[in-house]
């Protein structure tokens, strides 16, 4: 079955792809060229990793790389500093070491997924099903490389806010389970197309991907035409009759599962960490009990096998390592690339202006909004809109207000004057706030225009 396609840009006739290109995605087969060599980016086939092999990995990424890591903001491990000679023998120590690494298709599910009591069903099972039939297709489908597909159980670390090209999420209707099928977007902004029993949802996807794979391998899900699909499913209950999920707090802190059983989620400062501070980490956590590490949105770690007595040693291990642990640690609230020097496109210090922002503007991080900080306008570590999102400009810095990176800035900031601007950003918000409101309210009520007067003040 094929779909009708609207127009869409990308396609080439070369049928091959530049490692710079922004539309290819990292892996050990197709390693992707930075400001400081070539990056690799590695999902785990099965939902976690035990500390050992992580361990493992840090291992080889310090004999081969730079020795920094990174958890992107969708929970995927990243390898810095490699070279052509180093990425084949990455691929071979992590092979040795017996890690089985995902290849093609991105197929993401929660991070507590088959462990959490309050999902609605378990998204792995149906994920491996899908992955499978994938691999069988034959002839293979040759899909655009940064394709995704979210299945979602609806736990408590949803991945609602994750931009995918198909969503399936679980819902309880009518006394049955079932699954809600949404294309090119978020939660929020995904085009709902039908509800699916579950033995409905393989073969619905598989038709969804093989006129992608028509279309050429550039296409997207925002590229077919809703209607030739819609047409042709006939759902269980109106898609738009279900309630949306609620949104997922924050991954870092204590989450309790209940009958006795906690998870640790922390994060990496601004989603880096180095080789050795990892390593020390793991190996204090597997001291207290840690059994399996699950990579989370949010450029996060889940820790799962702590005994509960214990978890409270881990999570202040967890801060002593300079991670962020607690739901209140204000660089939870930014989301910042690796910026100059690890980035051939980023034009300034991302994680300096960042921690500069937490320094000098405190009022704009109580959690309502996040605080984008981008190294050059394509906006890597938070492609969608921001409340604001800080960016390189050619005079020094870009201040976008409820925006993407690739906006036009609202106000324009000298390089040597950006603390000051954040200073008097975070007097405006501290001041002007009404009773229990929020920073991201007060910002909205005060609006652009007066943000932007308040920035550009000497």
């Amino acid at each position: 079955m094929t779909f009708c396609a609207a127009p869409f840009e990308g396609s080439t006739d070369s049928g091959h792809r530049s490692p710079m290109r922004r539309g290819a995605c990292p892996s050990l087969a197709t390693p992707m060229v930075t400001g400081d060599g070539l990056l690799v980016r590695l999902r785990p086939v099965r939902p976690g990793f035990t500390p050992g092999e992580l361990i493992e990995i840090a291992n080889a990424a310090a004999f081969c790389g730079n020795g920094i890591l990174e958890i992107t903001a969708r929970g995927n491990l990243q390898i810095r500093g490699l070279t052509a000679e180093t990425v084949p023998l990455l691929a071979e120590k992590i092979a040795d070491a017996g890690i089985e690494i995902a290849e093609g298709l991105a197929i993401e599910t929660p991070p507590l997924a088959g462990l959490d009591p309050s999902e609605i069903a378990n998204p792995v099972f149906l994920a491996e099903r899908l992955r499978l039939t994938v691999a069988a297709h034959q002839p293979p489908l040759s899909l655009a490389p940064k394709l995704s597909i979210v299945i979602d159980g609806g736990g408590r670390l949803n991945l609602g806010e994750l931009t995918a090209d198909i969503r399936l999420r679980a819902v309880r209707t009518g006394g049955k389970i079932l699954w809600l099928l949404a294309l090119a977007g978020t939660e929020a902004t995904a085009l709902r197309i039908a509800t699916l029993e579950e033995a409905a949802v393989v073969p619905a996807v598989m038709d969804i991907l093989e006129s992608l794979a028509l279309m050429g391998k550039d296409a997207r899900a925002r590229d077919i035409d809703p209607a030739a699909f819609n047409v042709r499913l006939a759902s269980v209950v109106d898609p738009h009759d279900i309630e949306s999920m609620k949104p997922a707090p924050n991954s870092a802190g204590i989450h309790e599962l209940g009958a006795g059983r906690s998870i640790l989620g922390v994060g990496l400062a601004f989603g880096q960490i180095q080789v050795q501070g990892l390593r020390t980490f793991l190996e204090a956590l597997e001291i207290v009990g840690a059994t399996e590490i699950r990579l989370a949105a949010g450029h996060a770690m889940m820790v799962i096998g702590i005994a509960a007595d214990r978890i409270a040693v881990a999570q202040a291990l967890a801060l002593g390592h300079g991670l962020r642990a607690f739901p209140r640690d204000p660089r939870n609230h930014i989301a910042a690339c690796a910026g100059m020097g690890a980035c051939a496109s980023a034009l300034i210090d991302t994680r300096a202006i960042a921690q500069m922002v937490i320094d000098t503007a405190p009022s704009l991080l109580d959690g309502s909004l996040t605080v984008h900080v981008s190294g050059c306008t394509k906006g890597c570590a938070k492609p969608s809109a921001s409340a604001l999102t800080i960016t390189a400009a050619s005079i020094g810095y870009g201040l976008v207000v409820n925006g993407p990176a690739f906006a036009a800035p609202n106000a324009y900031i000298e390089e040597n004057k950006i603390r000051t601007a954040m200073a008097h950003l975070h007097k405006l918000v501290s001041e002007g706030k009404q009773a229990g409101e929020s920073a991201r309210s007060c910002l909205t009520r005060l609006g652009a225009d007066v943000i932007t007067t308040a920035v550009q003040q000497g």
